[in-house]
């Protein structure tokens, strides 16, 4: 991205308004001693990255997306494995910003073979492919229920699947048509494995698996991605209205959906997540019989809240990532 003022980079976009969630905004207390793993995954893990990249994603402190999302996990344990997806899913996304489709589909499919153990001798080399090897260790080590884990891989893979589709538009510079846009958003905003991950808090763990899969659990947890993947792009328009090939943000949709000028298409963008937050609101309040799993699946969804309003306070929260400069330019060198 080309060097400009930090005048030109927020031009027109300070006095826009604001998401606001109905939810608690909650950390878990050990978040300064997860973010010391962090850094030290960091140095572990990238040395491949640049050292400037590497620093950049120390001040980002990925790992908080975990803490405030889920902030009634135990145990540091039980934060290893949605930590070291959330770090690493967020620091590749950036490395690997100008592979292609087929690329991408490639590294998918070997990171799905990591997690579940189909390819279970532990890489040679350091890196992102060992890095989801240790993912799947520090899962057996915290007792990750095996049903929930098959949910938590399944739902990764789909993201990863998503960070694929979306390379056809940003190396082409295309913005995508506005349905398009939806169905690969709510995996490439990296969320359905955080809802899954949400029922290792308090006892969810008990839940049966014929409850997740029912259509009004499925919806709210789309739903949350969704917001979680609209307020990205609030939050990040900043930064994509400046540098080429940052296709995949709802108000450039608009604006090219409707021909709206940016003003207009914020607005619009703002509604649309407004109504799913309202929808998400409805349907908390008219849960289905879940019998003697009531109390607690009104708690689980409860906490589906608490997970979107913790991710959207790590994004008003980052004063590194968004921000004028701050953003790490992708490194990998494409073989295509």
């Amino acid at each position: 991205m080309k060097t400009i003022s930090d005048e030109e980079f927020y031009a027109g976009l300070k006095d826009l308004p604001q998401i606001k969630y109905p939810f608690q905004d909650l950390i878990h207390p050990e978040f300064q001693e997860a973010r010391e793993i962090y850094y030290d995954w960091i140095d572990e893990e990238y040395g491949f990255h640049s050292l400037e990249a590497r620093e950049k994603h120390k001040k980002h402190n990925f790992v908080d997306i975990a803490t405030r999302g889920m902030p009634f996990l135990k145990s540091l344990a039980e934060y290893h494995p949605v930590s070291v997806y959330t770090a690493n899913g967020s620091m590749m996304d950036d490395y690997f910003d100008k592979c292609t489709l087929e690329e991408m589909y490639t590294i998918s499919d070997r990171i799905d073979d990591l997690l579940t153990g189909r390819e279970s001798e532990e890489p040679k080399e350091k890196g992102i492919y060992h890095f989801y090897w240790r993912l799947r260790q520090y899962a057996i080590e915290c007792d990750f229920p095996e049903h929930l884990y098959k949910r938590f891989v399944s739902a990764i893979h789909r993201v990863f699947n998503a960070y694929a589709e979306e390379k056809a538009y940003y190396r082409t510079n295309t913005i995508p048509p506005l349905h398009i846009y939806t169905l690969i958003r709510m995996d490439n905003s990296g969320v359905p494995p955080f809802s899954i991950y949400v029922a290792l808090q308090k006892d969810y763990r008990t839940i049966p698996d014929e409850i997740f899969d029912h259509p009004h659990i499925i919806r709210m947890q789309n739903l949350c991605a969704f917001m979680v993947g609209i307020h990205n792009d609030f939050i990040s328009l900043p930064k994509e209205l400046h540098r080429e090939g940052d296709t995949m943000n709802l108000i450039k949709v608009m604006q090219n959906e409707y021909n709206l000028p940016l003003h207009d298409a914020y607005m619009k963008a703002l509604e649309l997540h407004d109504q799913y937050l309202d929808e998400f609101l409805v349907l908390q309040k008219n849960l289905p019989f879940f019998g003697d799993f009531q109390n607690l699946v009104a708690d689980y969804v409860a906490d589906l809240g608490i997970m979107v309003a913790g991710i959207y306070r790590w994004h008003t929260a980052d004063t590194s990532r968004y921000v004028n400069g701050g953003y790490v330019e992708g490194e990998y060198v494409s073989q295509q």
